[in-house]
């Protein structure tokens, strides 16, 4: 009965032998005897323990190499040893090894049959007779590591902690593998890999950390673990120079990704420019040109389209070059006798309301082809000063209403005065000739400078339920209603009073509020004239027959002004010279009212 060579366990036929070791046998994980490597072929295995164990080779076994025709022949005790592998015999040496050492060399692949010669491992005994056999096995043994340890052409990798010197990088990898491993094993005397020192004290004050020394490039890692990954690094480096990759070509390599970041940083570069080119042309500030040349390009465009004839064109060319000479708006987009309109309304329709605020006499101004898409900040300053002008209190101010060019001019007059030199740098001190947007600041440094007194309040995030301002609608209420219950005991049901619009600003737009309902519930909405509504629309509040239409259209409750921030302008008087300087000098650090 066939017999197995490596655990003798005897089989009935040939067939069941070779499934015998291929299922126990050739399957299994060869390991070394002397450390923990593990996971490697036969052929592997034996150039290990010949490459790295060699020493303790010498020392406590004797080296044979037998031809291929005796490698299958049992030993001379007719009884196979209990280390013996396809021909490679390891018997117990000085001590005896563990359990898990000699089941750990019980296979080897099929390749190992076909070699010229194996390893065999005897017990050395120090006799006569097998000098000549030392001799010789000592001589096959020098030729063997002069080989490994002789460069070759393709190739040669020395190993960084040792003199062995490889003709293969893999093989040079698990080399330098099990110098790690038995580093790790022996942690606390002196490593063979590295070198293992006290970190001095550093900068933040810690000292005593251990820290393992590259042997290549004398950097420090802060375990074992790190340094094997590093090395391997220095390893693949060497390969990839070995194997054709010189160190011209990896030069060119980063030379060549170095370019591809360059190019990566320009073309970031471009594109945030252009973002930043976008930006300035949302607000006006890309040098495109300002109200003049922004009509006469919407002209030109009608002309173009068969929408205005020539003749047409060069008269409304004439009178906005007069009107920008004079400083005085043309009047083609102002509608008045409105308010006066609304309380003639809520007079005859107020029976759903319980009380109706409604601000002094104002003029509603339309954008025009000159200011559409960022004029309403102009248009809404317009308003507020047709009402201002019908008041005594404000004369200071100038009077006719100015065009949006000389709006512009006043603004920049201001920034001259030194108020809100932070919003002038935003615009480098110059509006004039732009399509620049502005908001509720601009709209008090020019107010301050003609010494009107008035107070910027900030309702910088929600206060009712679903995103909604209740606190900014209770503001207005008291800010209409402060005047109408002194003049009276019992105030009437619908109250026009003496005060100023309040100029609204939001993100993208901005309103003027010109009066407030109130239902029975509690309820309160706004009246807001808008510069988009076109004069012809606004011309509708005149009508009865269209005057509701209208006010609903101007009517905003609380679930229609959801923006996440409100900013409101209110003029509440005249300053005194000393008042303005400090009103100006306080502006260097503008700071709003802020609710809640």
């Amino acid at each position: 009965m066939p017999v197995c060579e490596i655990c003798c366990e005897e089989l009935p036929s040939e067939t069941e032998m070779r499934t015998h070791l291929l299922l126990s046998h050739m399957e299994n994980v060869m390991a070394c005897p002397f450390c923990s490597l593990s996971g490697v072929s036969y052929d592997e295995l034996s150039f290990h323990i010949n490459a790295a164990h060699i020493e303790k080779d010498c020392k406590d076994m004797n080296v044979t190499v037998i031809d291929s025709e005796q490698k299958n022949s049992p030993p001379a005790s007719g009884h196979p040893s209990p280390f013996q592998a396809n021909g490679m015999a390891m018997p117990i040496t000085g001590t005896t090894l563990s359990q898990e050492t000699s089941t750990s060399l019980k296979s080897s692949p099929p390749a190992a049959a076909r070699a010229n010669g194996v390893i065999k491992l005897v017990r050395t005994t120090q006799t006569a007779s097998t000098n000549s056999r030392r001799e010789r096995e000592d001589g096959h043994q020098k030729s063997k590591q002069k080989r490994i340890s002789s460069p070759i052409k393709e190739g040669c990798f020395p190993c960084p902690m040792c003199s062995l010197v490889f003709n293969d990088c893999f093989m040079l990898q698990e080399h330098v593998e099990l110098h790690l491993q038995d580093q790790d094993m022996t942690e606390g005397a002196s490593p063979d890999v590295g070198t293992l020192t006290e970190a001095s004290s550093t900068s933040n004050g810690r000292s005593g950390v251990l820290r393992y020394e590259c042997p290549m490039c004398s950097l420090s890692c802060s375990s074992s673990t790190s340094l094997q990954e590093h090395v391997e690094l220095h390893l693949e480096y060497g390969s990839a120079s070995a194997t054709g990759h010189s160190p011209g070509d990896l030069t060119l390599a980063r030379k060549l990704q170095e370019e591809e970041e360059q190019k990566w940083r320009e073309a970031e570069g471009r594109r945030e420019a252009e973002n930043f080119k976008k930006l300035q042309k949302q607000f006006g500030l890309d040098n495109s040109g300002g109200y003049c040349k922004q009509m006469e390009r919407n002209m030109e465009r009608a002309v173009s389209r068969g929408q205005m004839v020539p003749a047409e064109f060069h008269r409304k060319r004439v009178e906005m070059l007069e009107s920008l000479a004079s400083g005085m708006d043309d009047g083609r987009s102002k509608t008045s006798g409105l308010m006066e309109a609304l309380y003639r309304y809520y007079q005859r329709n107020a029976s759903d309301f319980t009380r109706v605020w409604l601000c002094a006499e104002t003029d509603h101004y339309s954008s025009s082809e000159g200011d559409k898409g960022w004029g309403c900040g102009y248009r809404n300053f317009q308003m507020l000063l047709s009402s201002l002008h019908r008041m005594e209190q404000y004369s200071l101010l100038p009077v006719s209403v100015p065009s949006i060019p000389r709006v512009q001019a006043m603004i920049e007059e201001a920034w001259a005065q030194g108020a809100d030199p932070q919003g002038a740098s935003q615009f480098k001190h110059r509006l004039q000739g732009t399509r620049a947007w502005i908001g509720a600041t601009e709209i008090y440094a020019v107010l301050t400078s003609f010494s009107v007194k008035s107070r910027i309040v900030d309702f910088h995030k929600p206060t009712g339920p679903g995103d909604t301002h209740l606190r900014m609608f209770e503001w207005v209420k008291q800010y209409f209603s402060r005047s109408a219950s002194r003049s009276a005991r019992l105030p009437p049901k619908v109250v026009q009073t003496t005060l100023p619009p309040i100029y609204l600003q939001h993100q993208g737009h901005s309103r003027s509020i010109v009066g407030v309902e109130q239902k029975g519930n509690g309820n309160l909405s706004l009246l807001l004239f808008d510069p988009g509504f076109a004069p012809g629309e606004m011309r509708r509040l005149l009508s009865q027959d269209t005057v509701a239409t209208m006010v609903r259209r101007m009517r905003k409750l609380p679930g229609g002004l959801k923006h996440r921030q409100y900013q409101v302008v209110a003029a509440e008087g005249v300053l005194t010279p000393e008042e303005k300087r400090s009103c100006i000098l306080n502006s260097r650090t503008l700071c709003a009212e802020k609710i809640p």
